[in-house]
C-alpha cells in the first residue's frame, strides 16, 4: 500500500480533524471526516440509488468545502500514478 498524506483541514486544531490521503497503488482516496447526524445520514441513504442503508464496512463522512483543494490534490496524485 502506497498511502501518502495529502493534507489536513487548514482550519484545524490538529485534534480529530478532517484529513485526506492518496493511495496511489490501490488508486483510491482516503478521507477522515465527521460523521453526519442521524437526519443527514437518513437523507443520504434515501437519495442514494443503492438499496438500503450504508453497509457496516462503509461510511458517509463530512469534510468542509475549504478542503476541496486537498481533495483535488489527492485526485491528481492518484491520476498521475495511473499514468506511470
Amino acid at each position: 500500500m502506497a498511502v501518502a498524506f495529502v493534507g489536513i483541514d487548514p482550519d484545524t486544531d490538529r485534534d480529530h480533524c478532517p484529513t485526506v490521503w492518496a493511495d496511489t497503488e490501490a488508486q483510491e482516496i482516503l478521507f477522515q471526516g465527521w460523521k453526519p447526524d442521524a437526519e443527514t445520514q437518513a437523507q443520504c441513504e434515501q437519495s442514494s440509488p443503492a438499496n438500503g442503508s450504508v453497509p457496516d464496512g462503509e461510511a458517509i463522512i463530512r469534510i468542509p468545502a475549504r478542503m476541496i483543494p486537498l481533495v483535488r490534490e489527492a485526485c491528481d496524485a492518484v491520476e498521475r500514478a495511473q499514468l506511470r
